[in-house]
């Protein structure tokens, strides 16, 4: 089975363009519909990549040069926030894709250019999605260093892989496996293998059972033998060559952009999730008149000030998001300590203003009934993505030390 089954035909094909807003807001309503459904069970949200990839969204980002939409953050940002807002387990997924062609477009790829030219015409011509398998059980996230478990060893004019990996987002639809790993060489490399989803000796292990975002379907991967050309190496390194600050100031700067991508991405798919716990909660407190009070909760200043309290939070999450997407479509990045501190703040804003929700709703918020446990549940998530709160800090607390000593 393909990861999706529809396909665009030759004369369908052109660049894709930035989707306008009365589409973004269809695609939020649409996505909101099923969303309950989606989390109560679990399931793989197919029917939301089918109408994605029917509006050509899926090559939104890929490069122009391989017939994708060469997008910039800010209209990736767009997307993802209107795509949040309706089920935030689609815009992860499509937000790891997204990652994976933003990247396949710098200057700095080190891909053969044939496979970067297939990965992205199979997510513009067939919706084909991709994303990196990088945590493993004993290895965790390689944020926090150490070398991968899982081993390719050659043979002949192949690699052949064995490794176990956690945590594999969207595995259900996905096409392509960028898989990290380490070569059983004497001296071992380090770095990315592309693996097809279906190749032979690929399984999945559906352990996904998690408090949010549980239509991600971010189970366990086990690789047994699985056999992909050596070409299929894309990126292979000694393991010093992976440090954030090794390298080219070429390099740093590329590394930077795409941590920059991440976070903004993660950012606001995670505001869009407290947004639309927000606009649950305007509604709620209009409707709610108890009989002791005679008017709606919304007329009580106390409810008020809280949530002004939620715009204060969420408008400084704009600013953020906005300002740092449009530095990064300038072509200045910043420092990929200042994009952790960016990832914490909106995150920790996000987290901060559905908690007020659930405040002033008592427990209507937190019924089954109502979305808005969802939405706690699924913002929530935002803390273990990379960078996490305390090595961000860490961080930024021995760069100012530094900088004070100095």
């Amino acid at each position: 089975m393909s990861a999706l089954p529809l396909r665009r035909t030759a004369s369908d094909l052109r660049l894709p363009a930035p989707p306008d807003a009365a589409l973004l807001e269809k695609l939020a309503r649409q996505f909101a519909s099923t969303a309950e459904d989606l989390d109560r069970g679990g399931a793989f949200p197919h029917a939301n990549f089918e109408l994605l990839q029917s509006h050509g969204l899926i090559g939104l980002v890929a490069p122009r040069e391989f017939g994708g939409g060469g997008a910039t953050l800010q209209t990736a940002c767009s997307v993802i926030a209107a795509v949040a807002r309706g089920e935030p387990a689609t815009a992860l997924i499509l937000t790891m894709t997204w990652l994976q062609h933003h990247a396949l477009g710098r200057s700095d790829n080190r891909w053969p250019i044939a496979l970067r030219e297939r990965v992205a015409r199979d997510a513009v011509e067939r919706g084909a999605l991709i994303n990196a398998l990088r945590v493993e059980p004993l290895l965790g996230s390689p944020a926090r260093g150490g070398l991968p478990a899982t081993v390719a060893r050659r043979d002949g004019d192949t690699w052949r892989i064995d490794g176990h990996k956690l945590y594999t987002t969207g595995i259900e639809g996905l096409a392509w496996l960028a898989v990290w790993g380490r070569t059983d060489e004497p001296e071992s490399r380090v770095g990315t293998f592309l693996v097809p989803r279906h190749a032979q000796g690929v399984s999945v292990v559906a352990s996904w059972d998690h408090l949010g975002l549980r239509a991600s379907g971010s189970h366990e991967v086990i690789f047994e033998d699985v056999s992909i050309p050596l070409a299929n190496a894309v990126d292979l390194r000694a393991p010093g060559e992976w440090a954030p600050d090794a390298g080219s100031q070429t390099d740093i700067d590329a590394h930077a952009t795409q941590q920059a991508w991440m976070v903004v991405l993660l950012g606001s798919l995670y505001d869009a999730v407290a947004r639309a716990a927000r606009d649950w909660l305007i509604g709620f407190l209009h409707q709610r008149a108890p009989s002791g009070l005679g008017a709606p909760l919304a007329s009580l200043p106390r409810v008020q000030e809280h949530v002004g309290e939620i715009d204060a939070l969420l408008h400084v999450n704009r600013v953020l998001l906005d300002e740092t997407a449009a530095a990064v479509d300038s072509g200045h990045a910043p420092p990929a300590i200042d994009s952790g501190l960016l990832k914490y703040t909106v995150t920790n804003n996000a987290i901060r203003a559905v908690e007020l929700a659930l405040q002033l709703s008592g427990n209507h918020g937190l019924t089954r009934h109502n979305p808005l446990e969802r939405h706690w549940r699924d913002v929530l998530c935002s803390r273990i993505h990379t960078p996490q709160n305390d090595a961000v800090l860490v961080a930024a607390g021995k760069r100012a030390l530094k900088e004070a000593n100095a």
